[in-house]
């Protein structure tokens, strides 16, 4: 890859023709429309996340003569460059001069570009920048792109995954996904953590497509004119959720809906009821984890392990043992109930606490409570195969 720098490119130049998308939070193009800001390999606009202190540090370092770093320009052909590194910088400096935010003077009042005295403006238009422009194959410069570390936010995985599989699907997919105005994003957020910016949605939308195989699948798309299959897949999880869940809850956010809608999107279920079971299993205090609600119900209210259910504590499980193993002292039977019924050599053994383990005698996916009286102490061996009967 050949590399050449340019020091004589001012912040005025970079900024001549440039074009701010509100609906995308795109910074589009620059010097004089040669320059493509946000190619299509490229992150959303980012540093507006956090309140817009990044952006406006952006613009107290320009004013402060700070040195905003090395950017650089893959030469796409002759007159036609594309931003490498440093979209969020260049942004910043074209969202700023077109008014698009404030940063605070001295006082601590706001200051947009426009209100800011003569000779701050001039500063900022007369800053020059380094700039590498990079010449080389596709390969070499989405290689180069990947090992950029940019302002302190690094690249995440499906930020990278956008630039290696760059392309008309890509692009269909961040207009889709990744746009922050999208109306759909509301509902998603129920069910998907995350910030369409950071492209968590996009992800997630091919997560569930491609049953975990990301790259493959991007591969596989990657010239793809339209993304209608992986639109009608994300819909149809998103729709089967709202649809037997009809009660959003919090816990709900950031499940494995995909691997979920696979395993049971073919099972009639009775909303209603659903949503009368869940509101049952939120009220029961014995419940540790309330995110495993939707999976035991849609598994049939089986696996108890997915609710973690609040067991006996240490002192109820000494109290049961001391009085269940003095009575089997008396009968000269063994102190686990299943055993002393039993016919083999353990029907008259004694078990130390540690060999045994406390369980419910009316289990508690069948209303029995995780109280003293409803505790026995079992021989490991029974216990485990108890389970819910």
């Amino acid at each position: 890859m050949k590399t050449t720098l340019k020091t004589d490119i001012t912040v005025k130049d970079i900024c001549e023709g440039f074009v701010y998308n509100e609906l995308e939070g795109k910074g589009l193009f620059g010097l004089s429309g040669k320059l493509t800001i946000q190619p299509e390999y490229q992150r959303n606009y980012i540093y507006a996340l956090d309140g817009g202190k990044k952006e406006a540090a952006v613009i107290e370092s320009v004013l402060k003569g700070y040195p905003l770093g090395l950017i650089y320009f893959n030469k796409v052909s002759e007159g036609k460059l594309e931003v490498l590194d440093g979209q969020q910088r260049i942004t910043s400096v074209g969202r700023f001069v077109n008014d698009k935010f404030a940063i605070k003077d001295e006082n601590g009042m706001p200051q947009n570009f426009s209100g800011i005295a003569a000779d701050k403006k001039a500063k900022i238009w007369e800053t020059k920048l380094l700039i590498y422009e990079c010449e080389g194959k596709e390969s070499e410069i989405k290689e180069w792109f990947k090992t950029i570390n940019i302002a302190g936010v690094p690249l995440n995985e499906q930020e990278l995954l956008n630039a290696v599989y760059s392309g008309p699907f890509v692009t269909r997919g961040k207009e889709e996904f990744s746009n922050s105005q999208n109306a759909n994003i509301q509902k998603w957020s129920a069910y998907i953590k995350g910030s369409a910016s950071r492209q968590d949605f996009w992800e997630r939308a091919l997560d569930w497509a491609s049953k975990g195989n990301i790259g493959d699948y991007m591969s596989r798309h990657r010239y793809d004119k339209n993304i209608t299959e992986l639109k009608i897949y994300f819909n149809s999880v998103i729709d089967w959720v709202s649809g037997v869940f009809t009660d959003v809850e919090s816990e709900m956010c950031g499940l494995e809906w995909g691997r979920l809608y696979e395993e049971y999107h073919k099972q009639a279920y009775n909303p209603a009821k659903v949503s009368k079971e869940v509101q049952k299993l939120y009220g029961d205090p014995y419940i540790k984890n309330r995110k495993g609600i939707f999976e035991y119900i849609l598994g049939g209210s089986v696996d108890t392990k997915l609710l973690e259910v609040r067991v006996f504590d240490e002192a109820t499980k000494k109290t049961v043992y001391a009085t269940q193993t003095a009575a089997a002292e008396k009968k000269e039977i063994s102190n686990c109930p299943n055993c002393a019924i039993g016919h083999d050599a353990n029907k008259g053994k004694a078990w130390k606490l540690a060999e045994m383990d406390a369980d419910h005698v009316a289990a508690w996916s069948k209303g029995g409570a995780t109280a003293i009286k409803n505790c026995q102490m079992l021989c490991k061996t029974h216990n485990r195969a108890k389970g819910n009967r």
